[in-house]
Order: C-alpha cells, then sequence, then structure tokens
C-alpha cells in the first residue's frame, strides 16, 4: 500500500493541491486574513480574563471522561443547551463539532425509510460524508436555485414520501447568502419534508443577537432544524443543534457522532457558555464587522451585485499553483491568506478566501488594497 499512497501523494504534489500542516507561529505583526474569528473574541484579554475572575469555571472538570450518555459530569452540558434553548426558543443539543453534528444528524435522518435527500451543490463536505453514511438516496439542486430544487422534490416525491432538504445560511467558501424563505417555501409544498440550514458561518455574526439568519426569518418555525458552531465567531469549540424535542430525542438515540464520542471537556462547556452570554450583547462588534465587510467588498467586487456583502470574501484564480504563489506573495506584504484548492472547492475555481474579523481595523484593509494593486 505504501507504494499507492506515495503515487496519490505525488499526484497531489504535481497538480499544486498537496496540504502540509503549518509548524510555524505567524508573526503577530502578520494581518490574519485566513481564519474564522469573526468578531475578534478568539485573542480578547478581556473577555478570558473576565471568564477567570467570574469562578464558573472552578467546579469544571477538565475532562468529561465518557460520551453524553454514559459521562457523569453533565451540569455544563445541560447548563449550555438550556441558555442556547431560551435564546432560541427550542431545545438544543451539543455535538464536539460541526462536523459530527452533521454527519451525525443528516446520516440518522437519511437512514430512516422512505427517506430522500436534496442538498445544495456547494454544501459542506461533514453534510456530504453524513449523506453518504446514511446510504439514502440524494441529489443535488444548483447552488441557491430553488426552482431547481422544487422540480427535483415534485419529482422524488412520488416515491419518498420523507424528503430533507439541507442547505447553509452563509457558505464557507463564496459568503453568499442562502434564501431562508425560499427555501421555507419549497419547504411547505411537501407536508412530510425537513428543512435543515447550516449557520456555522451566521452565528455570532447575523440575526438579532447574533443568532444567525434562520432566528430572522419570520419562518422560523418552519425549519426543523439549525446547526451552529462555536469554533468560529465564538472563540470556543464544539457544535448545537436547535430543534424540536420530539427531533432532539431522535438524536439523542440515533446520532452516531454523539452516541459513539467522549463529551467536550464541561470546562470548555463553561467557556462556551460564558461567550455566547457574552457575545448576545456584542452589535457593535457586528455593526463594525458589517463595516469591514462592505468595504472589502470595494476591494475585491463580485459579479454577483445582488448578494449583500459578508464577512467571507474570495477571490478566484482558478489554478491552485497560482493560488499558492498569489497567498505567498501576499504573505511577503504581511498579510496571512492562505488558498483554497480543490477538493475544497470545485476544480478551477481555486481562490484566496479572505476572511475578516471585527478586530481588524479600516488601516489594514487600506494596505490590503494597496498590495493586491501591486501584485496582481
Amino acid at each position: 500500500m505504501r507504494k499507492i499512497i506515495e503515487s496519490t501523494l505525488n499526484a497531489l504534489d504535481a497538480a499544486g493541491n498537496i496540504r502540509r500542516l503549518p509548524n510555524q507561529l505567524v508573526d503577530k505583526r502578520t494581518v490574519d486574513l485566513s481564519s474564522n474569528d469573526y468578531l475578534g473574541l478568539a485573542s480578547d484579554k478581556d473577555l478570558q480574563l473576565g471568564f477567570e475572575e467570574s469562578g464558573i469555571w472552578r467546579s469544571s472538570s477538565m475532562s468529561a471522561s465518557a460520551s453524553r450518555l454514559l459521562a457523569h459530569r453533565q451540569s455544563e452540558f445541560v447548563s449550555l443547551e438550556n441558555k442556547l434553548a431560551q435564546a432560541y426558543g427550542r431545545t438544543a443539543l451539543l455535538f464536539n463539532s460541526g462536523y459530527h453534528a452533521n454527519t451525525g444528524m443528516v446520516s440518522a435522518l437519511g437512514a430512516m425509510p422512505g427517506a430522500y435527500i436534496l442538498a445544495d451543490k456547494l454544501v459542506h463536505a461533514s453534510i456530504i460524508d453524513g449523506i453518504k453514511l446514511s446510504g439514502a438516496p440524494f441529489a443535488r439542486f444548483r447552488h441557491n436555485d430553488y426552482g431547481h430544487l422544487e422540480r427535483l422534490a415534485s419529482k422524488v416525491a412520488r416515491d419518498y414520501p420523507y424528503i430533507i432538504i439541507i442547505a447553509e445560511s452563509i457558505y464557507s467558501m463564496d459568503g453568499d447568502r442562502a434564501d431562508i424563505e425560499a427555501l421555507v417555501s419549497v419547504k411547505r409544498k411537501f407536508p412530510e419534508s425537513v428543512l435543515y440550514i447550516d449557520e456555522a458561518h451566521a452565528v455570532g455574526v447575523e440575526g438579532p443577537a447574533g443568532l444567525g439568519l434562520a432566528k430572522a426569518s419570520p419562518s422560523f418555525s418552519d425549519i426543523d432544524i439549525v446547526v451552529g458552531t462555536f469554533g468560529k465567531a465564538l472563540a470556543s469549540t464544539g457544535a448545537f443543534a436547535i430543534l424540536d424535542t420530539y427531533m432532539r430525542d431522535f438524536m439523542v438515540n440515533k446520532a452516531r457522532s454523539l452516541i459513539f464520542s467522549t463529551a467536550i471537556p464541561p470546562i470548555n462547556a463553561a467557556w462556551t457558555e460564558y461567550v455566547f452570554t457574552s457575545a448576545l450583547e456584542m452589535d457593535d462588534r457586528r455593526e463594525r464587522l458589517r463595516k469591514l465587510s462592505a468595504r472589502l467588498a470595494q476591494i475585491i467586487p463580485s459579479s454577483d451585485c445582488s448578494q449583500k456583502p459578508s464577512h467571507i470574501r474570495p477571490l478566484l484564480v482558478g489554478d491552485p499553483k497560482q493560488a499558492v504563489d498569489l497567498s505567498q506573495k501576499l504573505a511577503a506584504e504581511g498579510f496571512d491568506v492562505l488558498p483554497i484548492r480543490t477538493p475544497t472547492v470545485p476544480p478551477g475555481t481555486d481562490r484566496l478566501r479572505f476572511s475578516l474579523s471585527a478586530s481588524l481595523g479600516e488601516h489594514e484593509l487600506d494596505r490590503l488594497s494597496h498590495s493586491l494593486k501591486r501584485i496582481l
């Protein structure tokens, strides 16, 4: 097997798609435009100090030592889920990561007899893996094309009573938004369907108190499952689902990623609740991020003028080696912007993905603009 593995690696290298884990620290003077620290909380010393001084962590264990179904150390998990339920008005369920949430829940839903999955063409790899694990028949509708979604649903509804519609509210590689109302409109035409929306890149940033685009929708009650993560805007780790009680009970019994994984450390859940509660009041940071997003949209224009600018902005290059080269040139200018290549994005759409943080200064984006003009 060594030969075929080495051959695979050599082919990736030749195509410009080889990946390696970074092994050096990024210079603190480098402007971070790659991570998902959208509110600038990951390095917020005041937030960390507030958590330390609160003392709420003192009784928290460093390890759950077992899965949620077996662990005795549950109070932090229950407290966090209750806080989420209070904010969203529906029950919540924690997962170890967004990947765990999507693979576990999508595979559980898809495994039900009579299920058929319809997913947006650009949904995250974790959703695709969940679909594959489920063994369910599925199709991909064209990105943000809800007419195509409805036609596919109408075609399969005769043979499959349970249609599962999956989309993201903000797409991680393009930064564009789904039309929540259009998704709900299609869902309502198929009474036994389930609407599943991944809000990994919207939670903390969009909607009332940063609760996401789904929560901002007047049709929130029609969305069966909302997925959010803590590892991006909320400076922690793990994920959660917002869902009705019957669906939560189903996932506790059928989501294998939940059942067979040691739970996150209780002290981590305590930190997450502290950050989540604090972030509910951070409208000033969200407004600052919106202004920075509008400025970046001027620097890197999009062909789709109908889309409201988001905190994620792609610069399409189209070739993996050129994307790496451009990333290196920007690094020399003091900007950390990593290349995104196949298979993360479709072939021919290799890019740099610019990801903003509320902690950035406008002068840093001005400097980026000058650098791009010199390099491109």
